[in-house]
């Protein structure tokens, strides 16, 4: 698969995004850490970043595919997760941080370019039935690969880069690679591939983001050909694990 370039995608279009319709699956999460072929490492809770949990969640049916695409890569090659559903608070957290960052190095921008430049990074929180972030519905997972013993393959950049390095493609069509920067280029491949084997679509500014069952990756199926607009729905809305509290406050009739 190291032969096999990745495509140039468009940039997600949030409005359309936003506009699919959602047709929650009530479908439970799963937690990573059970799977004895791939590893977890969640890497906000390891930064110490307030309402993180140490597990990485998924729903059922993101964890299947991803057990798949373990099989379309090479025997001594491991997935290692780095997030999967994300609480609000830190989605909130991620978001303004970033945003206030980028007023202090771009003072000349308006509050629209911040937006857009955010937003290629980090999506803005929300738990809008209608528009949640992509995260917050266990949808949405960041993912790497390590090899046999236990060291993270060089892919290009750090996971949360602030970099157009970060980009999925950033280093395809190229003839000035490095020897190092066509490795990463050839893992990112590699990743790639078997992740969109197993049904997963990518956001083109994060070579670690794929999406399965959610807004985002209804609109990359549809800007792709693979639905049509009367056909394009997610199955994933705003959710939760099914913690104790969560499980108290269902029974007890209280706001999630």
């Amino acid at each position: 698969m190291t032969d096999l370039p990745i495509p140039d995608l468009p940039v997600p279009d949030w409005q359309t995004i936003s506009q699919i319709p959602i047709h929650e699956s009530a479908e439970a999460f799963q937690a990573i850490s059970l799977s004895p072929k791939i590893r977890t490492w969640p890497a906000y809770f390891k930064m110490g970043i307030a309402h993180t949990m140490p597990e990485c969640y998924i729903r059922e049916g993101v964890y299947q595919r991803l057990l798949e695409a373990t099989r379309y890569l090479p025997d001594h090659l491991t997935l290692v997760v780095l997030d999967g559903w994300r609480p609000f608070k830190v989605q909130q957290f991620l978001y303004e941080t970033f945003l206030a960052l980028l007023s202090e190095a771009q003072p000349d921008w308006d509050e629209a370019q911040r937006i857009a430049q955010a937003r290629q990074l980090v999506s803005p929180p929300s738990i809008d039935p209608k528009a949640p972030s992509p995260h917050v519905t266990g949808g949405s997972i960041d993912v790497t690969l390590m090899d046999a013993d236990g060291c993270l393959l060089n892919m290009g950049t750090l996971f949360d880069e602030a970099s157009p390095l970060a980009f999925s493609a950033a280093f395809e069509g190229r003839d000035d690679l490095t020897a190092t920067q066509q490795e990463a280029r050839d893992h990112r491949r590699l990743l790639y591939h078997a992740m969109r084997q197993a049904g997963f679509t990518n956001l083109p500014t994060e070579w670690w983001h794929y999406d399965y069952g959610n807004q985002m990756w209804a609109w990359h199926r549809l800007e792709a050909g693979e639905i049509n607009a009367e056909s394009a729905q997610a199955h994933y809305g705003v959710s939760h694990p099914h913690t104790l509290e969560y499980m108290w406050r269902s029974q007890l009739g209280l706001p999630h």
